[in-house]
């Protein structure tokens, strides 16, 4: 077998592969004799078929399966051996049809698409954009708000509030305002602080337990879904259903926000953790540092991915990319939606050529034991998102599960590379640093 590589351009080459008999005869007649094995014919017992039936029936098949094996083996341990750095996979290029009844000899052609040269220099002459909360005052109390809110009590006030939940028995009104016979009736509960229209709101607060209130059904609810459901009628009633309606207040609910006390500081943090209030406010303002560094360094991998791709505007191999996404893709791609989608393809495939050329420069390297603890810690997290935790030893049984399926580990793993790059990046090029309120954080992000 002979096998040549002929550079098309610097991004594109062919690689030629010559067959001959010699180089899979051997393997046909393995093959035939595994079939004459198992094959079956009518006046002939079971393995006993001769070899001619044999090669005339299924011979051309076996030839094709031996010679696609062989090629996918030569190709890519001669890619491998010649450290030959491509894109994507290898495509067939076959200008004429193969007759594989007929032919003893074969040569096949691949084209390839080659990995750009390019470097990628790293200093304290090159600057990104840092953007970082303002942790303040008035950032603090706001969170500090919300906590007090998420550990309150409930209580049940006589008087409503802006913010209190109000169950009501609603009553369908005839034209002279009495309560209709055989019309809506429903037992329900109206969030004050989601009400759109003031008047109906206005006219909400300040309520009394077992007060009544007249509303239009439409000044109640904004859509005929909203009336559907809060009043348990069908929605194509809904959508012309224009009544007047009486609301009964039976019950007042509001959620009384938590004292600023030692118990509060206790159930949060634990006993004796946090002693006074001063302690609470930088307790909170040292989480709120932490919570927000980690939107700011992923806002920073975006500054940095974006400002790269384009410093550095790596050639690819851009039709031979096309051609190979379409083949490889699972549904069926046109080539009016390759075109549309192949811009966002190739800025993540020159950004992980970057991103690979840095890790290799820099002799980055992630253990398998760092492996195994980030899947630890994502575990852990996503237990404390519903605020659960489990045991050493049922994490590290997930974890093996979890290190154990081929594209979970890799997703792990490069995670870890990421990050570790983009640690690099932060100690050794130049930070525009600019701290900015919460509402400007977020803009534009």
């Amino acid at each position: 077998m002979n096998i040549t590589k002929k550079e098309i351009d610097q991004l594109n080459a062919e690689i030629t592969i010559s067959v001959t008999p010699a180089d899979y005869e051997s393997k046909f007649k393995e093959g035939i004799k595994k079939v004459q094995k198992q094959a079956s014919m009518p006046g002939f017992r079971p393995g006993k078929v001769p070899e001619g039936l044999i090669k005339k029936q299924y011979g051309t098949q076996i030839l094709v399966d031996e010679i696609n094996k062989l090629l996918n083996d030569s190709i890519h341990k001669y890619i491998e051996e010649n450290k030959i750095d491509i894109l994507g996979n290898p495509l067939p290029k076959q200008e004429t049809p193969v007759d594989f009844a007929n032919q003893k000899d074969f040569e096949f052609i691949y084209q390839i698409g080659l990995a750009p040269q390019f470097d990628v220099a790293l200093s304290n002459t090159v600057s990104f954009n840092y953007k970082t909360v303002k942790i303040d005052d008035e950032l603090i109390e706001k969170y500090i708000k919300d906590v007090r809110r998420n550990y309150g009590k409930p209580v049940n006030p006589e008087t409503a509030s802006d913010k209190d939940v109000v169950f009501v028995d609603i009553n369908e009104l005839d034209e002279t305002g009495a309560i209709k016979a055989g019309g809506v009736f429903k037992s329900t509960s109206v969030g004050l602080d989601r009400l759109k229209n003031e008047t109906t709101k206005a006219k909400l607060v300040g309520i009394k337990k077992e007060e009544k209130v007249v509303l239009n059904v439409n000044d109640l609810y904004e859509t005929a879904l909203d009336k559907s459901v809060s009043l348990g009628i069908d929605k194509d009633i809904a959508e012309t259903f224009n009544v007047n309606l009486q609301l009964t207040v039976k019950n007042i609910a509001r959620l009384e926000d938590a004292e600023m006390n030692q118990e509060l500081f206790d159930k949060i943090y634990g006993p004796g953790v946090v002693n006074s209030e001063e302690e609470f406010k930088n307790k909170v303002k040292h989480e709120l540092g932490l919570m927000f560094q980690v939107d700011a360094d992923r806002f920073l991998q975006q500054e940095i991915e974006k400002t790269l791709v384009e410093k550095l505007n790596i050639s690819l191999p851009d039709s031979f990319l096309k051609r190979w996404l379409m083949a490889v893709n699972e549904k069926p791609i046109t080539e009016e939606q390759m075109e549309k989608e192949y811009p966002m393809y190739a800025k993540s495939m020159q950004w992980k050529l970057i991103e690979n050329k840095i890790i290799k420069n820099n002799n980055i390297v992630v253990s398998p034991n760092e492996a195994t603890d980030e899947a630890k810690a994502y575990i852990r997290s996503e237990y404390a998102k519903y605020g659960q935790q489990a045991s050493e030893e049922e994490i590290n049984k997930i974890a093996a599960n979890l290190l154990g399926k081929e594209k979970e580990a890799q997703k792990i793993v490069e995670n870890i590379y990421t990050r570790r790059v983009i640690e690099l990046i932060k100690s050794t090029c130049s930070l525009n640093t600019k701290e900015v309120s919460y509402d400007d954080f977020f803009k534009n992000n």
